[in-house]
């Protein structure tokens, strides 16, 4: 097959699984062409079935804002056309869907007919899409969608709660390849980073306040009176100049580190020993879905679609949003028991196996032949 996935390049969630499942449907033999507006993050190696076209947005003085949207159309309708592609696979609603439906419209004043299929992954839902600003175009982009996917359950019913859609949402999990995350920490790195054999535990994010950071900086000031232990802060947002105030207040700063954004996420996971996740909001939750696949117990959020991967009591603990105390304790108990996190650990990469990239990409390829068959 030749498809075409559409997606935003950054470290966001949705972009990580589109970069990372295209990168697999290349391995197994499909011509894969991104349309964006710079190289994917995580689109760092060669591969002779990977395609890279970049969308070019002209600026003119009559434009306050450029017409991103409009010139995605064109490329869209440019790279279907000039390298015969089967499909469209858009991440993201807004304005990747919009956008498709466009093109698609395009192609068929000449004759060409393509199927487009959309994936949601979580605030094109239910942040941006609710704005009353975008609602009736994302509804509408949504529903002329040939497919529709989710990458949980939660999201699936919070679209259905949202918007009047038409059609079947189809839930195909977000996934992981397990293979990836599955190394041996390295010693020399550990010791850097916990130089007296304490305990690390570990957040990453795009530091929104979405994602609670001040929650994380109050769990670990509470565990580090009990158990030694250094926390890892990966990523960066607008809540980060907030974070490193507060744990300068709470006098636990030099038990703190801020590595920015990484793109190896699977050399850091390998030392840490627990994964903090107190969204206010998680579609699926990617980030403790890789900390898991590491053997990294997560404490999260009750939130969204975490339960669905978070198994409370076995892959690590599920707490209230915002309950910071109970999921103090919980650390606290996981991180004093040295056996009980050594179970943790094994049974956070045993659920993280359900989840194997190899398990979830045939079940996109089973989606994609199911629509060019019937376009055909």
């Amino acid at each position: 097959m030749r498809i075409g996935i559409v997606c935003y390049p950054t470290f966001g969630g949705s972009g990580v699984l589109a970069t990372e499942l295209g990168k697999a449907l290349a391995d197994k033999g499909h011509q894969v062409h991104f349309i964006t507006y710079q190289q994917p993050v995580r689109l760092n190696e060669f591969n002779a079935n990977i395609f890279y076209h970049e969308v070019r947005v002209p600026t003119y003085p009559l434009f306050d804002y450029p017409p991103y949207e409009t010139a995605l159309a064109s490329t869209m309708v440019d790279v279907i056309i000039n390298n015969q592609l089967d499909l469209l696979h858009v991440h993201y609603a807004i304005p990747h869907a919009s956008a498709a439906y466009m093109a698609k419209q395009i192609l068929l004043k000449s004759g060409k007919s393509i199927p487009v299929i959309t994936t949601l992954h979580g605030t094109d839902i239910t942040l941006v899409g609710r704005d009353k600003t975008y609602a009736p175009v994302v509804t509408f982009s949504i529903n002329e969608s040939d497919a529709i996917t989710a990458v949980s359950d939660n999201l699936r019913e919070e679209t259905y709660k949202s918007f009047k859609i038409e059609k079947e949402i189809e839930v195909i999990h977000n996934f992981v390849d397990v293979s990836r995350f599955s190394k041996k920490g390295i010693d020399a790195f550990r010791r850097v980073i916990a130089p007296n054999g304490e305990k690390i535990l570990m957040h990453a994010s795009n530091f929104r306040k979405i994602k609670r950071i001040e929650d994380i900086v109050r769990i670990f000031a509470n565990v580090v009176k009990v158990v030694p232990s250094k926390l890892l802060f990966v990523g960066d947002g607008p809540e980060r100049p907030m974070a490193e105030g507060l744990s300068r207040e709470l006098g636990i700063c030099d038990h703190i580190r801020f590595v920015g954004k990484q793109e190896q996420m699977e050399e850091i996971l390998a030392i840490a020993d627990l994964f903090l996740l107190t969204s206010e909001y998680e579609s699926f939750g990617l980030a403790a879905l890789e900390a898991m696949a590491a053997g990294v117990p997560v404490i999260s959020s009750n939130a969204g679609g975490l339960p669905e991967i978070n198994i409370h009591g076995q892959t690590g603990y599920l707490g209230a949003v915002g309950d910071v105390a109970g999921m103090s304790k919980h650390a606290i108990d996981l991180l004093s028991n040295d056996e009980k996190l050594r179970i943790f650990k094994d049974q956070a990469r045993e659920q993280a196996n359900r989840f194997d990239i190899h398990h979830i990409v045939p079940q996109y390829e089973a989606l994609y032949n199911r629509f060019l068959f019937t376009q055909g």
